[in-house]
């Protein structure tokens, strides 16, 4: 074969530039008309479709230290090291820590207790248990023999006979009363003593006592008088029994509920003459709008809760009369401002009731509880704030339904609510943040990176299942249909699988709770209510909480997840942290077993303060 010359090798090389030239022609004239292909089908060959674009990577975030929450979440490190730092290993320990924080000797029966908890792994730190005397300390200025026969004669009730745990009430099919009785028969099954009690039941939703505050007080008058560390060689170890009260019933104890309304009078009595809610007015007229204002919410830390107590306390609170349904119409009224024992689930902080762990988080009903799925790896979760839930609260009616707190959230947290709002439309019950509050990159005053509502369509999911109208009934009612769009429900096990679950109080406490707090995913919670657990769990440790106004929940979510459409980087591993913490933590201190310790310990000082000997009643140690 000849050898090119130069002359051919240069008309070749000008050949095939000319050639290059037309077809990159070509091809710039076919994507400005029909754009950049997507896919390109081979016969016979199977292509994956390209991944969607991909995300920009954050150009910004706040510094470590710098955002309020991270604040608040240091705060709550520092508490629960307080609190471990206490944690008793021997009986002796538990027993000083006992007198030291209560001011008298330990019941008959607290060595038992103790080696029951410690047979089941319990955490043992004293305050974990402040919940029990927060609610049985008044009835110290309550005589013993008028307790007695209070608890024997009342309708709903618990009762225990030398270890045999039966119950009364006026229907056979209550659940719930069925759920008590085991928890507390499983603590004799399992190897504890349960002495000889009676225990009234409160079978309702809501909370049924509000005692006035100047009673409640004379009565802790005396208990502060009682206390004293009874000499062991006084000491008398043996309960009465009820025998006797068995042997020659009373007469039956009238409690004397009312069933009228409106809530929020009955209740504020129960609250200290110099509280807020004691002085405030008292709002009958629900057609208006809420009683929202813009800026942070009151008690807040720049905006974010850091007082637990206070941020659910309606007492301190007094604008919830017009935000939550309990007090603008709660389903039932049966209200009464005798002092007597009555058992109950929850309570508002002006309830007197006594708190047993609620009777939805002793069944393994996977309703409550999601079954045995608690959700897979952080990683493998949606970035997703999912709720779903029936509208309930109250008998939400035309007039009235723009002041339950369910369907507040589900418009907070709806984008079609919100861009409505940022179009100038009135919310009926809600208002948007002001410009600048929370620092919210997508609503500032100068921003110009989409709207609110864009954001949260990338992350919200909450629905209602159920509209619960009144009078009329049904999924669906006349006057909400244009405002919220009906869902069909999604299980606990299958909402595990987004990361983020607010979590609303409905008629009363939420028994969804539970379940979330030993889930994977990581629980915001906002409730107005009172539970058995409250002192052993940390806010911003275990979980996230969240002010009954919803104003923060746009910071909390913009914290934890950031914006992409500006570029800001979220807090996920932050999010995911508190998540792990709050589950670990959860099957430390809030197992089955630790709702048997809590309730045997309940019923050592329910059982002493029914006896008449009270005053010299006690383990004498060893």
């Amino acid at each position: 074969m000849p050898l090119l010359s130069s002359p051919s090798l240069g008309s070749r090389f000008t050949q095939l530039v000319v050639a290059a030239a037309f077809l990159t022609i070509v091809a710039w004239v076919f994507v400005s008309s029909f754009g950049v292909p997507q896919q390109i089908h081979i016969p016979g060959i199977d292509v994956k479709p390209p991944p969607g674009p991909a995300r920009p990577p954050p150009t910004h975030s706040t510094r470590p230290g710098e955002h309020p929450i991270d604040e608040l979440i240091g705060r709550a490190d520092v508490e629960l090291a307080r609190l471990l730092q206490k944690e008793a290993h021997t009986l002796e320990d538990a027993a000083q820590q006992y007198r030291d924080r209560r001011g008298r000797q330990p019941p008959p029966g607290f060595d038992k207790w103790y080696e029951f908890a410690q047979n089941r792994s319990a955490v043992m730190v004293e305050e974990f248990f402040d919940r029990i005397y927060d609610d049985l300390n008044p009835f110290w200025g309550v005589p013993a023999k008028q307790m007695r026969e209070q608890a024997k004669t009342f309708e709903h009730a618990i009762s225990v006979r030398n270890g045999t745990v039966t119950q009364r009430s006026d229907h056979d099919d209550r659940m719930w009363m069925g759920l008590w009785q085991d928890m507390v028969a499983s603590i004799v099954k399992d190897g504890g003593w349960v002495p000889d009690v009676d225990m009234p039941i409160n079978v309702m939703d809501e909370s049924r006592m509000v005692v006035e505050s100047e009673e409640i007080d004379a009565h802790m008058a005396k208990e502060m008088e009682s206390r004293k560390i009874v000499p062991a060689h006084e000491l008398k170890q043996s309960l009465h029994g009820l025998d006797e009260i068995d042997a020659n019933p009373p007469e039956g104890y009238d409690p004397q509920f009312r069933g009228e309304g409106p809530y929020w009078p009955l209740a504020v009595v129960g609250c200290p003459p110099d509280s807020p809610a004691r002085s405030t007015f008292i709002e009958t007229d629900f057609r208006t709008p809420p009683p929202l204002t813009p800026g942070y919410p009151e008690h807040s830390h720049h905006g974010y809760v850091k007082n637990w107590t206070l941020a659910k306390s309606a007492c301190d609170n007094p604008h919830f009369q017009g935000l939550h349904g309990t007090f603008v119409e709660p389903i039932s009224i049966g209200n009464t401002k005798k002092f007597f024992p009555l058992f109950g689930g929850s309570k508002l902080s002006m309830n007197n009731e006594i708190l047993l762990p609620p009777a939805m988080y002793w069944t393994e009903d996977a309703f409550y509880s999601g079954g045995d799925n608690h959700g897979g790896d952080w990683n493998e979760k949606k970035d997703m704030l999912v709720w779903r839930g029936s509208a309930t609260g109250g008998r939400n009616r035309e007039e009235n339904w723009t002041r339950f707190q369910r369907h507040r959230f589900i418009s907070m947290v709806n984008a079609t609510s919100i861009r409505g709002a940022e179009n100038g439309e009135k919310p009926p019950n809600f208002i948007l943040p002001n410009k600048g509050d929370y620092a919210l990159e997508s609503y500032a005053p100068s921003s110009t990176n989409g709207s609110l509502a864009d954001w949260v369509e990338t992350w919200s999911d909450a629905a209602t299942v159920y509209l619960q109208c009144f009078p009329d009934s049904g999924a669906h009612c006349k006057y909400t249909d244009h405002y919220f769009e009906v869902k069909k429900g999604m299980p606990m096990s299958e909402q595990y699988n987004n990361k983020y679950l607010p979590d609303i109080d409905g008629n009363s406490f939420s028994g969804r709770y539970r379940g979330f707090l030993g889930s994977t995913s990581l629980p915001i919670k906002a409730t107005i209510y009172d539970e058995w657990h409250d002192s052993r769990l940390v806010p911003w440790k275990h979980f996230v909480p969240m002010d009954n106004t919803f104003a923060d929940i746009y910071g909390i979510m913009e914290y934890f997840i950031g914006n992409e459409v500006v570029g800001l980087a979220g807090h996920d591993g932050v999010a995911e942290k508190i998540a792990t913490e709050g589950k670990v933590w959860t099957e430390k201190v809030l197992r089955r077993e630790d709702m048997q310790i809590y309730v045997m310990r309940l019923l050592l000082e329910y059982a002493r303060l029914c006896d008449d000997d009270r005053d010299v009643l006690g383990w004498a140690g060893l």
